[in-house]
């Protein structure tokens, strides 16, 4: 065993096989989280990220429905999207309609009051591309927000559905074609196809709609995450923030680009 950091971080070498050895790690020790990769490719080049409870700590349209007074309403629905029971383009579309009439003035307000960065977020990002590693921020929810989001954690890029509004209130609907799961994989495949080396991509969200894009990183990573997500996944986080992620580079917290 090698250690990172102290008492926090390891590595442990083996020749074996990844998925019985993964099998093997899981029950290493509770709260502790498991990765097991291959060494060559461990430091990615790309990654590519949602943005909802994984880059922030909420759901951005759950917190701007509690400014039209039925949070609990939407929530339930995102929790079913989010889980796979429900078709995600629908479930954006019902959704969407129910915050009809609500003032435009309510995103920005949403946004400086709700939205929090994910602990591990900004050095994750930021000392990725410190290291020469492109990042693009990948939604299914609103420009309104993942713009600042991304500039404010430092991804190069961002891709998000737009609402569309006008004389100062939502219209309830959004532009299309909406970014769903498939989209985020297509945006995957496009770097690839620039060039980028599959093996040298990370992948990393919570929900369902973040499978596809999953499963066509190099590494993919389920993060806190519901269970179709997890069960998709070669990597997951449960403990431990978004700081993890670059321990599984094999980058020391000495060498994190901190906020």
């Amino acid at each position: 065993m090698i250690w990172l950091d102290a008492g926090k971080a390891a590595d442990i070498l083996f020749a074996a096989d990844p998925v019985g050895a993964r099998a093997a790690l899981a029950d290493l020790g509770q709260g502790i989280d498991v990765i097991v990769q291959p060494a060559a490719t461990r430091e990615k080049k790309l990654i590519i990220a949602d943005m909802d409870s994984t880059m922030i700590t909420v759901e951005c349209i759950d917190e701007l429905a509690d400014y039209a007074g039925i949070k609990p309403q939407i929530a339930e629905i995102t929790e079913r999207a989010m889980r796979g029971e429900l078709d995600f383009e629908g479930a954006l579309d019902e959704r969407v309609a129910l915050l009809k009439g609500l003032e435009d003035s309510a995103i920005d307000r949403c946004r400086a009051e709700r939205v929090t960065i994910m602990p591990g977020a900004r050095a994750l990002v930021r000392t990725m591309k410190a290291r020469g590693a492109k990042a693009l921020l990948v939604s299914g929810g609103f420009t309104r927000f993942t713009g600042p989001v991304a500039e404010e954690i430092g991804f190069d890029a961002a891709v998000a559905n737009v609402l569309e509004i006008a004389d100062g209130a939502l219209l309830g609907t959004v532009t299309r074609p909406i970014v769903d799961a498939a989209r985020k994989r297509a945006e995957l495949e496009a770097m690839i196809a620039g060039g980028m080396d599959r093996a040298l991509t990370l992948a990393v969200g919570d929900g369902a709609n973040d499978i596809p894009m999953i499963e066509g990183a190099g590494l993919g990573v389920a993060y806190h995450a519901k269970p179709k997500t997890r069960a998709a996944a070669a990597a997951e986080i449960v403990h431990g923030d978004l700081s993890v992620l670059l321990y599984a580079q094999g980058i020391a917290s000495a060498d994190w680009v901190q906020d």
